[in-house]
């Protein structure tokens, strides 16, 4: 149980991703992907690009563990990582720019991935 609550934690968390960029604009991943479906309602072509199929993937994938009696290690792994790419590029982008809103809204997925990883390692030993 305490596996499913860190991958829905993960979910949620990934959820207040925030981006910041030129002319004033900014976005929490949410909103970003509310976006990316109504765009993808009117064409696959202009969402498919890797950074933004991957994390949707990832968290697909973390979606279909809360359904499983026991989230796997593997499964959980590739989810969390594949939804990382993004998370850690907001950290990225918040370090280099000095903006701290983005790291603070990057480091919650960040501090969650690393206890889903140590549930893991610790139910295996």
């Amino acid at each position: 149980m305490k596996k499913k609550i860190l991958n829905a934690l993960l979910i949620l968390a990934s959820f207040v991703g925030y981006l910041e960029w030129s002319g004033g604009n900014s976005r929490f991943l949410l909103q970003m992907e509310l976006d990316i479906f109504k765009k993808a309602s009117e064409s696959l072509s202009s969402v498919a690009h890797p950074f933004i199929v991957l994390p949707l993937f990832g968290q697909l994938i973390l979606l279909i563990t809360l359904f499983q009696k026991e989230p796997g290690k593997k499964i959980t792994m590739v989810g969390a990582a594949l939804l990382g790419l993004i998370m850690l590029m907001f950290l990225l982008i918040g370090i280099l720019g000095a903006n701290f809103k983005m790291i603070f809204a990057a480091l919650p997925y960040m501090v969650i991935a690393f206890f889903v990883m140590k549930a893991h390692k610790k139910a295996t030993s």
